[in-house]
Order: C-alpha cells, then sequence, then structure tokens
C-alpha cells in the first residue's frame, strides 16, 4: 500500500510538472502527429513521404494562434484550404519560372496583408507563406502534382485535429495559461523591485531592469484581453466571469506593483533603515512568490493556498513604521498599505463578490475590409514590412534561377524566418539564426554519423519536440534543433550530412544577409526620429490618467472601464518609449542620437506612470477629498497636454508649462497640513508634479518629424 501511494504521489509530481510548462504541450502535440504519421512510412520504407507530412505538420503547428475550440475549427478550415491553394498552386506553376515568381512575390504581399486583419489571420497568412517555401523545397518534376499538396495538407490536418481534439478536452486551457504567463511575468516584477529595495548600492543608479520587465507584465495583460475577447465571441458572458475576475485581479495587482509613493533612495542613505528595507524587500519577495504559485495552480488546476508568512511579515512592519518619526513614517505608510491590498486580494482570490453585471472590455470593432484598407498606405508598417520582405524573396528567387542553385529554397526560409517589422527585431533574429545553424550543423553531423536509422527517427522526434519547446523562449536553440532534424531528414533520404554542410550555411548566410540589408535600406525607421512622437503620446496618456484618476474621485463610478482603458494606453506609450531606448542601443552608433535623452525620458516617464500608479490605487481613500486637489490635479494635467501638444506643433517652450509655481504651493500647503492622511496626499501629488517637471524640461525642444516626411535611406 506504502509503494501504491509513492507510486501514485510520484506520477501526481509528474504530471503537475508536465501541465505547469505550456511549452511542454505545445512541443508534444507536434511530436504525435509526426511520428504516428511516420509508422506506416516506415513499414513500406518510404521515408520521404513521411517527412514531407511532417512539414506540413510543422507548418501547422506555426499557423496556430490561441483561440476557442469553435474558433479553432473555423481556423484550422481556413488553413487546410489555404494550404491546398498554396501548395496545388506551387505544383502546377513551378516548372514556369517566370509566372510563379511573379505570383509568388505577390501572393507574399496579399498574404501579409491579410494576417493585418485578425491575430488569428496573421499565424495562417504566416503559414501559408511558410507551406508554400516548402513545398518548393519537395518539388519534384517527377512526381504527380497532387502527390506533395496532399502528403503536406495531411500533415497540417492531422495536426490540426490532434490539437483540436486536445483544446475540446480542455476548452478553458487557454485562458488559463494566459492568465498564468500574466501572473507570471508579475511574479518577476515584484521580485526585481524587491531586490531594488535590498540593494543599498547605487541607490541613485535608475532600475531600467523594472521598465523592461513592465514590457512583459503590460504584453501579458494585452494577450490574456485578447484572448478572453476571443472566447467572449463563443460562450456565454457568465462562464467567463471567473476568468474576467482574474484578470481584473491581475490588473489591480499590477497597478500597485507598480506604484512609487517617493523615492526611497532618501531611506536608503540612512544606515538605521537597512533592516526596515529589507523588510519591505522580503515583503515583495513573498507577494512575487505568492502571484507565481497563484500562476502554478491555474496550470495544474490545483486551489492555491496563500502564504501565512505574509501576514506576520505586514505585523512586523507595521510595528517598526510606528516607531519611526513622523516624516519618514509618511514615506512608508503608504507602501505598506499598498503591497498589504494585493496581500489581502490574493488571501481571498476565492471570496470574490458575485458581480452584478460583466465587467467592460476594449474591442476592435473595425470591419475586415476597414482593416485592410488602413494597411494600403505606404507610411503602414505592415504594407512596408511586406515589401522588404517579399523583396527578398524576389533576389532570392532569381539569383536560385540564374545560379541554378539546388536548395535556393533554404536561402528564401531563412528570409521568411529572419525578417522582423523593425531594425533591432531583424538585427537580433540574424544573429540567432546563423548561430543556431552553425551549431546546429556541427551537431547535427556528429549525431546522425553516430547513429542508426532507427536512432535517426528518435532524432527527428527528439529535435522537433525541443524545437517547439524553446521557440517561445529561446530562439537560437529553437535554431540548432531544427536544422538538426533537416539533417538527421536529409541522412534518412540517402544524402550525406558533409554534401549538405557548406550549401546550407552559405544559404542562411545569404538569407539572414538580405533580410538585414533590406531593413537597413527600406524604410529602417530609426528610434531617433520615433523619439518625439512616443514621448508626445506618453505625456497625453498620463495626462488622460490623471484626469480619470480624477473622474473616479469626484464620482463614485461602478464601470471604471475609461478609467481601465486609460491606465492600459499609459502603460503602452510607457512600454513603447522604453523599446525605443533599447532598440536604439543595437542601432548604428550616427542613428543613436538622441539616446541619452531617450534613456532620461524612459527613467522620468516611468517614475512618473509609478506615482500615478500609486494615486490611481489609493484613489479610494480620497473620495470624500477630491475638492481639495481638484485644482492641483487640473494643473498637472493641463500641463502634461500642454507640452504634449508643443512637440506635435514643433515649438520650444519652457515657462508656460513649468510647475516650479505649483511645487512652491504643494510644499507649502504639505508643511502646514496638520491631518496625516491629507499630508501623505499632498506629499504624492507633490511627488507626481516634481516628476512631471523634470520632464517637462526633458521633453522641452524635442520636435516631432512631419508625419508623412520620406524616410531615411
Amino acid at each position: 500500500m506504502t509503494d501504491y501511494k509513492k507510486q501514485s504521489a510520484w506520477l501526481q509530481k509528474i504530471n503537475k510538472d508536465f501541465w505547469r510548462n505550456p511549452n511542454r504541450m505545445l512541443a508534444l502535440k507536434v511530436v504525435i502527429p509526426v511520428f504516428v504519421q511516420s509508422i506506416p512510412f516506415l513499414l513500406f520504407n518510404n521515408i520521404t513521404a513521411g517527412i514531407t507530412m511532417s512539414l506540413g505538420t510543422v507548418a501547422a503547428a506555426l499557423s496556430e494562434s490561441d483561440d476557442h475550440p469553435k474558433g479553432r475549427l473555423k481556423a484550422l478550415t481556413i488553413t487546410i484550404i489555404g494550404f491546398t491553394i498554396t501548395t496545388i498552386s506551387v505544383s502546377l506553376l513551378k516548372p514556369f519560372p517566370l509566372i510563379f515568381g511573379i505570383g509568388f512575390i505577390l501572393s507574399t504581399i496579399i498574404f501579409i496583408l491579410i494576417g493585418g486583419i485578425s491575430e488569428r489571420y496573421r499565424a495562417i497568412s504566416y503559414g501559408a507563406i511558410l507551406i508554400g517555401i516548402y513545398a518548393m523545397l519537395v518539388y519534384h518534376e517527377s512526381s504527380s502534382w497532387y502527390l506533395q499538396p496532399l502528403l503536406l495538407c495531411s500533415g497540417a490536418l492531422i495536426y490540426g485535429i490532434t490539437s483540436l481534439l486536445l483544446l475540446f478536452r480542455k476548452p478553458w486551457r487557454l485562458l488559463d495559461e494566459q492568465l498564468s504567463s500574466g501572473f507570471k511575468m508579475l511574479s518577476e516584477y515584484l521580485d526585481e523591485k524587491a531586490r531594488s529595495f535590498a540593494n543599498t548600492q547605487n541607490h541613485s543608479k535608475p532600475n531600467n531592469k523594472l521598465s523592461i520587465l513592465n514590457i512583459k507584465v503590460v504584453a501579458a495583460l494585452e494577450k490574456c484581453k485578447e484572448v478572453i475577447n476571443i472566447y467572449n465571441k463563443e460562450v456565454d458572458s457568465n462562464k467567463l466571469l471567473p476568468y474576467l475576475q482574474r484578470f481584473m485581479l491581475l490588473q489591480s495587482l499590477h497597478e500597485r506593483a507598480a506604484s512609487s509613493h517617493e523615492q526611497y533612495e532618501t531611506l536608503k542613505e540612512k544606515i538605521e533603515y537597512k533592516e526596515l528595507l529589507e523588510g519591505f524587500s522580503e515583503l515583495l519577495h513573498q507577494l512575487s512568490h505568492a502571484t507565481r504559485l497563484l500562476a502554478d495552480n491555474l496550470l495544474t488546476n490545483t486551489t492555491y493556498s496563500h502564504p501565512i508568512s505574509i501576514d506576520w511579515i505586514i505585523s512586523s512592519l507595521q510595528y517598526e513604521i510606528d516607531k519611526l518619526p513622523p516624516h519618514d513614517k509618511q514615506l512608508l505608510e503608504l507602501l505598506l498599505y499598498n503591497l498589504m491590498r494585493s496581500h489581502q486580494s490574493l488571501k481571498k482570490i476565492y471570496n470574490i463578490k458575485e458581480s452584478t453585471s460583466i465587467p467592460k472590455l476594449g474591442v476592435d470593432n473595425r470591419g475586415t475590409w476597414e482593416r485592410i484598407k488602413e494597411q494600403l498606405d505606404f507610411t503602414h508598417p505592415r504594407l512596408r514590412y511586406a515589401i522588404r520582405l517579399s523583396s527578398c524573396f524576389l533576389i532570392a528567387y532569381t539569383l536560385t534561377i540564374l545560379f541554378n542553385l539546388e536548395n535556393g529554397e533554404w536561402i528564401i526560409l531563412t528570409s521568411l524566418f529572419v525578417s522582423q517589422p523593425t531594425y533591432s527585431e531583424t538585427r537580433k533574429r540574424l544573429f540567432q539564426r546563423i548561430y543556431g545553424t552553425m551549431t546546429g550543423v556541427i551537431a547535427g553531423i556528429l549525431l546522425t554519423q553516430l547513429t542508426s536509422s532507427s536512432g535517426q527517427l528518435i532524432l527527428i522526434l527528439v529535435s522537433i519536440y525541443f524545437f517547439f519547446y524553446f521557440l517561445r523562449t529561446q530562439y537560437s536553440y529553437a535554431v540548432i534543433f531544427i536544422t538538426i532534424y533537416v539533417l538527421a531528414s536529409n541522412s534518412f533520404n540517402g544524402e550525406t550530412e558533409v554534401h549538405i554542410l557548406a550549401p546550407r550555411l552559405i544559404d542562411t548566410i545569404i538569407g539572414a544577409s538580405l533580410s538585414f540589408l533590406a531593413i537597413r535600406f527600406l524604410w529602417p525607421n530609426w528610434q531617433y526620429k520615433q523619439i518625439p512622437r512616443l514621448i508626445s503620446n506618453a505625456l497625453t496618456t498620463n495626462a488622460k490618467y490623471l484626469k480619470e484618476i480624477n473622474t473616479q474621485l469626484l464620482h463614485n463610478n461602478s464601470d471604471d472601464y475609461n478609467y481601465r482603458l486609460a491606465r492600459r494606453l499609459a502603460h503602452k506609450a510607457d512600454n513603447a518609449l522604453t523599446l525605443a531606448w533599447q532598440s536604439m542601443q543595437i542601432e548604428p552608433q550616427k542613428k543613436q542620437r538622441l539616446i541619452q535623452k531617450a534613456f532620461t525620458l524612459t527613467f522620468l516617464n516611468h517614475a512618473l506612470l509609478s506615482h500615478l500608479s500609486a494615486l490611481g490605487a489609493t484613489n479610494k481613500n480620497y473620495k470624500n477629498k477630491a475638492d481639495d486637489y481638484l485644482f492641483i490635479m487640473n494643473r498637472i494635467t493641463d500641463s502634461l497636454f500642454e507640452a504634449a501638444n508643443t512637440i506635435e506643433l514643433k515649438q520650444s517652450k519652457t515657462t508656460q508649462n513649468s510647475l516650479r509655481p505649483l511645487l512652491l504651493e504643494l510644499k507649502e500647503k504639505t508643511d502646514k497640513e496638520s491631518n496625516i492622511e491629507k499630508k501623505q496626499h499632498l506629499r504624492l501629488l507633490y511627488n507626481i508634479a516634481a516628476v512631471t517637471n523634470k520632464l517637462l524640461k526633458e521633453s522641452n525642444g524635442i520636435q516631432s518629424p512631419p508625419k508623412h516626411a520620406h524616410p531615411q535611406i
């Protein structure tokens, strides 16, 4: 009996570990169809057909997007139809190079524009381009025109049915995965914030890692919202309510986590506060641990148990704060209250009150034609990307025809994988692709030389598994394994690995170089040109966020949609500014014209957003005192709007939007105020005004480029 219990516990642990990582399920979903469909071809000694089917499976897996089972069925139908048309077109037109080349380039542009309709169509159109290139790779003049399309589409269909059956078995799994991802990203953010409290060294240095992690949290929130909206179209809203409540919890936890009431560096300078700050660091660590636990529970479908240690830490911190002098006590009381609310929200996660109405989420109501029409403009990023990618394909295809390259399609395939919408993303992908291919070729040759035929089949399955396992997290590793897969497949077909070594590497370098040159000379969109627009947008969204906070204070609205929307847009604008600064660092030296300015603006904007989040997170405390602060908040809001407008109008004004008089007034009011709550609120408003004033000064003189200026080439 004891052995049975041990075995049962061991199996439960394996089961939990498996479901805890969604990438394992994704990889297994691909490996199972590849293995099953290869068995009959192995028995009849026709492994080439099995390899062709596996390419269809890979393309179908890369064409999949997060969707409800009903939506997934629609997507699968469209995918198979698209794959069929594409592969048959390749089989019929490949013998006519000119006609095929024209059709291939035009279809690439059309597919990319169709991908702009929605995330579902983006994935399908990408898969359609990919399956077309795979069809070119496996094309043989001697084969019947229908054979390769049949094998490729059959492989795609088998994967699609497998994935669909698994989704019908666990229809809410995708929502659990997205919410879990959001809580995991939040956990990392809290963990980094904990380190910043514990770090008493370099306390004056901005913590840029927090801004970068905030990008991941906001991206996860956006993805959650997108998947919830997809499910909302297919199911009854009441069934979706528990997931909406988890999503709203994640949003509120993020707002509190992003909050900053004070610049705590002043306390770090005092040795006597070292232990107290370490206590706050430990509290943040524990909240990080709690959110990670919740993320794991969502994936493993187990009950969340809140850590009891957090209550003890909060009590200890409250006891120590009560001993502080009044000035320093005010610095930390709001912070503790804010973290205590996060603790209570997690502790009572299963006691959420039943909502009388479904929380409203933003939905894109544009029609299909409207979305396509919007892209038919040479200033639109997606059309530019389509032209860049099709240009790479045109050059690669021309080289293949002119020099009669045996596997010139590898150049086209590499261009597809390396080409990205921005310079920084393309450059990063270029190095990942070349490094992964070189490493994969060396490892693949060694492994295929050492293994038998059955061992090579295992190698194919293992390499496919790890390709999909690492695809979303470590692209370089994914490239290594897909390269090993290609070499093992060729070995099965009787080709020697050494024979394809040099061509494979040369094709990869040519394809990657084409992608790099395309983004370098066709609308590179350097970040220094984007900074004025991004800072203007950040100032505007921060102003709207503050305005909505003020509205929530004045009017106790049950529907806080406008407030949540303003908060989300402010975070997205902050993220865009941070990404621009990141991207600028890997652009050519002469294009880094505003890099120091971008760094300063990124830091200040994130600091302002942190203070606004603190104000928003604690606004319930001041609902009856809103009129006292109305003038102050309106003055800050007006200054932010004015500064944003100044940048858009390409003006340079330093005095109109200065908040120095307001800062002096706030300092005087704070010093005279005897009520502790009001004093805390005034200090928070002072910090918002102070950071805003610095932000206005730094952004002064920045001018937006003309909206329709020709891109620098």
